[in-house]
């Protein structure tokens, strides 16, 4: 039996799925368990199913998730997005493009608390978008900027791609939101000069923004500094080992709450709605982790992973064989959004870069 020929079919059969529109999750999980039971038998396939689904479910690592998606609920029905885009704004000023920087400025903001690109484009852009048409911004920039800006969430901690990234690879999560920050700001930096030499370029893209009072500048801080010092407790406290990352997220829930009713920016209606939403994201992202898993063990089974490093093998210069795996990465990710693109390549190209002792550069 050609197990790689399997392999091969069983990544088809998963790209056939996500063509027709079947959920990821479920795309992954039906390619995992048939090539299973083709390599080995039915019965193993269908045991696999179970065993993976209790086995993962019940990781204490994985409370984590829900304690920082539930923080990031919470604070999108209390309005803390628009606080922080107001507080943005005041240090944008009247440089070209104000708005769209004060946005990016706010999504990385709002991204520390969130987690989740989607919420964080969605909170800030029903908030942000509005407000650059007022002012005439070009529609394309406005929305360009939303979107892009959106994607800080995936680097600034805590991110759910990290929280996933560590549990698949069994990483420390902590030290990895810790090595997030820098090229999250990095990132946020490049894309506010973006946005000016644009700006500069054609003015027709983005009028100035409105002046900006002293008055207004504290008012700005004063909205957010509850928000900050949270941010900085969570992040101190698991470079300083005061607790785990599931425990950071639990102080950072609980704190996000503490502040929307000391605000009474939230009712209610608005805690029901986040524990809604927060249960329907966890549920999704577990979901897709434990689909994960099982592709991840049909790929190694059928040996992908052994036939890609022996691929890359062949080339001598390991920094292109680094490259090549950054292009598959690129590519995957214009077809597909961060979760679903980390979760499809880690069980094929995790084991080859282990396997080719990446690890050493």
């Amino acid at each position: 039996m050609n197990l790689p020929l399997i392999g091969l079919i069983g990544l088809i059969i998963m790209v056939a799925l996500f063509l027709l529109r079947m959920p990821i999750s479920f795309s992954m999980l039906i390619s995992g368990v048939i090539g299973i039971s083709l390599m080995i038998n039915p019965t193993a396939g269908l045991g696999l199913l179970g065993l993976d689904f209790f086995s993962q479910a019940i990781m204490y690592v994985i409370t984590v998730i829900p304690m920082f998606v539930l923080a990031g609920s919470i604070a999108f029905e209390a309005g803390i997005g628009n606080r922080i885009l107001k507080f943005a704004m005041t240090l944008g000023g009247r440089l070209p493009g104000s708005l769209c920087i004060a946005t990016t400025i706010a999504c990385a903001g709002f991204g520390a608390i969130c987690g989740s690109s989607a919420a964080t484009a969605a909170a800030l852009g029903r908030v942000a978008l509005p407000v650059m048409k007022e002012y005439n911004y070009d529609l394309s920039m406005a929305s360009g900027s939303i979107a892009v800006a959106g994607t800080l969430a995936v680097m600034i901690p805590p991110s759910t791609i990290f929280m996933v990234y560590g549990i698949l690879t069994e990483q420390s999560i902590g030290k990895l939101f810790i090595a997030g920050i820098l090229p999250g700001i990095l990132l946020t930096v490049l894309l506010c000069t973006t946005v000016m030499i644009m700006c500069i370029r054609n003015p027709m893209l983005a009028p100035l923004g409105p002046k900006m009072t002293t008055k207004d500048k504290v008012e700005g801080f004063t909205g957010i500094v509850e928000v900050l010092i949270l941010f900085l407790l969570v992040i101190g406290g698991l470079f300083a080992g005061w607790f785990s990352p599931t425990q950071g997220g639990a102080v950072l829930a609980v704190g996000v709450a503490i502040v929307a009713i000391v605000r009474k920016s939230i009712k209610g209606q608005g805690f029901i709605n986040a524990l809604k939403d927060s249960t329907k994201i966890s549920g999704m992202v577990i979901f897709i982790m434990i689909a994960a898993l099982i592709f991840g063990r049909f790929m190694n089974q059928a040996r992908i992973p052994v036939v890609v490093q022996d691929i890359l093998l062949t080339i001598d210069n390991k920094w292109l064989v680094y490259i090549v795996i950054m292009i598959v990465y690129a590519i995957g990710g214009c077809f597909m959004d961060g979760m679903a693109l980390i979760t499809i390549l880690l069980p094929i190209i995790y084991p080859t870069v282990l396997a080719l002792g990446f690890y050493q550069i």
